[in-house]
Parts: C-alpha cells; sequence; structure tokens
C-alpha cells in the first residue's frame, strides 16, 4: 500500500519503503517465505523449458510491448520513483522514456549477432557449431540508485537468451518490480518466465543458494557481493557483480574548460551523487587548476535543493537520513585533515542535519592521505586536486581499491587511448563521463566486481556455449 503517515517497523517479516521527501512510509507489504520462494523457483524451472522453445522473433516481440507499456506509463511511474528514492521529478520519468528505451532497443537489436551460433571453419563430412544456450533461471538482485536501468541491464538479455528471471529488487524501490512485472504481463510474456518477490536478507541469500538458480546478477555493495559468493559457492553457476565504485576524472591542460566543468558538475551531483560511476575525484593539470576550480564552484552554487517533486529543484534528498548524515561527517573530518570546502552550506536552507537534505560541497587542498579520497562517496561530495602531469594523474587514478569507470578531458584522441591503457578501470571516457553505452559491455575491476552486463558480451554471461559436432 502507500500512504503518507508516520511509523516505525512493524515486524521483521515486513518491507517498508521510507520516502526521503518527508520521512513517511511510502510502500508497506509483507516479505515473502520460503515456501513461496520454493514455488516460485519451481514455476521458473518448468517455464523456462517453454520459453527457451520460443522463437528469439517472439521474444523480441515481447520485451519491446514491455517496453511501449513504461514508457506509456512514464510519467506516473517517475513520481513513483521519486517518492521512493528522492531523485527530483524532473527526471525521473526520464529514466523510463530515455534509459531503458534505449537500452532495451538497443539489446533486442543486437540478441540476433549475439545470440547466434558460431561456426567454425568447414570440415568435410561434418557439421559443426557452437550453440549459446540459456542458463536456465537467472536471479536478479537489483538496487534502488537507478531501480528500473540496473534491473533491465540484466533482466531484458537473460529472457531474450531464453532464461526464466526471479527479480528480488530493493526495499527501498519495490514498486519498480511490482511495474515490471505489470509489463511484461501486459506484453504477453508466459506465467512464470518472470517474476518477482519481496525478501529479507536471509531469504535473498537462501534464493540465491537455491540448485535450481543457474545464475546471479547483483548490484550493490562489497559485503553484498560476498554475501552473493558465499550464498553460491557450493554451486559451480556463474555470478556478476556489480559492486562499488570511486571513480575518478583527469583535466588535462588541452582540454576544453567549459565543457569539462559543465561535464563534471553533472557528473559529480546527479541523483545526488548517489551513481554508480558518478565522480567522486578530479584532478585537474595546474595550469587550469585555478580556472577549473572556481568555475566548478560558481555552478554547484547554482544547484536547488528543496522537495523533488517540485518542478524547479535540481537537486533532491540522499536515499536516507544516516546516507547524509555520514556525508556529512566525512566532510568535516576532511577539514579536520586541512581540507577547504569552497560551497557554503547557507545557500542550500533546505541542508539541515538530522535530514537526508544535504547541501552538494566541493573540497580543495586535498590529498590521498585523507580517506575519503580513497572510499566510495556516494554522495553529493566532491575532492579536486592539482596535479602536473599525466603520469601523476595515472597514478591518483589508479590509487583505489576500485575500477568502475574513468573519465579523460583533453582535446587529443591519441593521449586519452594512452592514458587509458594505463588506468586499471572497466570503462574509459574521454570528455564525458556517468553514461552507460549499451553498446559497451558494463564492467569493473578490483574491488568493483566481476562479470559483464550490455553488449554482446553481456549475453555471454547469460549463455553457455553447447557444441555440436555432427558426423554427416
Amino acid at each position: 500500500m502507500t500512504n503518507a503517515t508516520l511509523k516505525p517497523a512493524t515486524s521483521p517479516h515486513t518491507l517498508q519503503c521510507i520516502s526521503p521527501i518527508d520521512g513517511s512510509v511510502y510502500v508497506e507489504r509483507s516479505l515473502q517465505d520460503r515456501a513461496t520462494i520454493d514455488r516460485a523457483l519451481a514455476t521458473a524451472k518448468k517455464s523456462q523449458k517453454d520459453w527457451a522453445q520460443t522463437s528469439l522473433e517472439k521474444r523480441q516481440n515481447i520485451a519491446l510491448k514491455a517496453l511501449e507499456h513504461l514508457v506509456t506509463h512514464a510519467d506516473k511511474i517517475g513520481e513513483e520513483i521519486t517518492w521512493q528514492m528522492g531523485r527530483p521529478v524532473s527526471y525521473t520519468a526520464n529514466e523510463i522514456r530515455s534509459g531503458v528505451d534505449e537500452r532495451v532497443r538497443y539489446l533486442v537489436d543486437i540478441a540476433p549477432k549475439a545470440l547466434a551460433d558460431v561456426v567454425p571453419e568447414e570440415k568435410d563430412g561434418f557439421k559443426r557449431y557452437i550453440r549459446r544456450a540459456p542458463l536456465g533461471v537467472v536471479a536478479v538482485i537489483a538496487p534502488w540508485n537507478y531501480p528500473f536501468l540496473t534491473a533491465v541491464n540484466a533482466i531484458v538479455p537473460a529472457l531474450l537468451a531464453g532464461n526464466a528471471v526471479v527479480l528480488k529488487h530493493s526495499h527501498q524501490t519495490p514498486l519498480v518490480a511490482d511495474r515490471l512485472l505489470e509489463a511484461f504481463q501486459a506484453a504477453g510474456l508466459p506465467e512464470g518466465v518472470f517474476q518477482k518477490l519481496d525478501l529479507s536478507h536471509a531469504d535473498a541469500e537462501f534464493l540465491m543458494a537455491d540448485p535450481r538458480v543457474d545464475h546471479v546478477q547483483f548490484t550493490g555493495s562489497v559485503r553484498g557481493g560476498h554475501a552473493v559468493q558465499q550464498a553460491t559457492v557450493k554451486k559451480f553457476i556463474s555470478t556478476g557483480l556489480e559492486l562499488g565504485g570511486n571513480d575518478p576524472a583527469y583535466v588535462r591542460a588541452d582540454a576544453s574548460l567549459e565543457d569539462a566543468i559543465a561535464n563534471l558538475v553533472d557528473g559529480a551531483f546527479f541523483n545526488s551523487g548517489q551513481c554508480c560511476c558518478g565522480i567522486e575525484r578530479l584532478y585537474v593539470h595546474t595550469d587550469i587548476y585555478d580556472s577549473f576550480v572556481e568555475g566548478f564552484a560558481d555552478l554547484t552554487r547554482k544547484y536547488v535543493l528543496g522537495n523533488p517533486l517540485e518542478a524547479g529543484t535540481t537537486l533532491g534528498p540522499m536515499v536516507r537520513t544516516a546516507a547524509a548524515d555520514e556525508t556529512r561527517a566525512r566532510i568535516e573530518k576532511a577539514i579536520q585533515d586541512g581540507a577547504k570546502p569552497l560551497i557554503d552550506e547557507s545557500l542550500f536552507p533546505q541542508s539541515k542535519p538530522g535530514t537526508p537534505y544535504i547541501a552538494p560541497q566541493v573540497l580543495v587542498n586535498v590529498t590521498h592521505d585523507m580517506a575519503f579520497m580513497r572510499e566510495e562517496l556516494f554522495a553529493p561530495l566532491v575532492g579536486i586536486m592539482k596535479v602536473s602531469s599525466d603520469e601523476e594523474a595515472i597514478a591518483l587514478m589508479n590509487d583505489s581499491v576500485y575500477g568502475l569507470t574513468a573519465g579523460i578531458w583533453t582535446n587529443d584522441l591519441g593521449a586519452a587511448e594512452h592514458i587509458g591503457q594505463q588506468i586499471e578501470t572497466g570503462t574509459v571516457f574521454m570528455n564525458r563521463c556517468d553514461y552507460v553505452d549499451p553498446g559497451l559491455c558494463w564492467t569493473g575491476v578490483k574491488n568493483t566486481g566481476k562479470g559483464a552486463t550490455l553488449g554482446t558480451v553481456g549475453f555471454e554471461h547469460l549463455t553457455r556455449p553447447k557444441s555440436f559436432h555432427l558426423k554427416k
């Protein structure tokens, strides 16, 4: 149900979505038990056999019809996203209209190529090929920060490849799972091929450990990634883990300053900085450092922090008060260690301790001896350091336990490629950031996890090779 009443959680068996807008209980429902998990997996296992025999063309058509349903209801869905996790309503519908639409259409378009048989050179008297067979049942554990996009990354290619999917979404965004189920039902997806469950952490681990689950795709924390590995350790299955990030950007002396500032302010503060690939640390060449910092701070001051349901708001609350308070503590510690804040919090009167509303902050005079420059922030906070060379920037960018994306701002394509080869990361950007291209694979290194989604590579993680060696 949805409501606007304030009350504590009633039971460990109850899911409550507390809206960051006003602290109200926006969604409340009972969690499902292990008997329900058992029935869901039995249904998924049975329905997947028929789904795997369904033509790819029919699977593609169903995916597109589900997309059409989501786009038709994008405004309503967008408002629900805002209530659940706090992103300004002026942006949330675009997660469907722009992001989901682009990804689903691309994945549908490339599916025939990605799932085509691999045929080696001809050999007299034989027919030989490698078929990309579906894995079976895929469990998707999705997060709240981009609740549709992160889920679609795994769900759509898994279904196109002939798998059944069981989705467990974040307790912060449970309505997303509801809307996805409605969309697939409206599209005519056979019953049981896509299901959603509301589960406790313990029961989510029970789901992943079940022998009927053939692959787990998880997006979340490093701690959560370890829990996935522990849950599946007794099975020989694959797991895709998209975990933390501490994404850097380097602005070279030859960069287009105005474009770099605009791109990087947005990359740092969009979605209140709660992006896996949001910019958290900046390295700027000494020749343009002062001009860059001045422009960056000036543009940051133009954000409007407030109620995300109001059209003029460009910066909403963080998802939880605890996350905002942790960010405040990080800022205070960095200042104690010598960092200098450039943003006067009084410019953002909505920003108040003990609430999820927090002003964006830019820190200079920072070093890598300060913990916040090496940690995942997931907040409207960024540190800026001065560097004197590409080599210094590369060393600092690699000084992290994470490696999801890294951005390079330059007018020299060759320099960007040369620097990018040396950065320990999953994606190298030039003159952009905080973007997921469905034509490329989304992946990371170090504590960012393992596996890949999107592109043709993503399909490889949702199928297994099956060789046919036929003597005529």
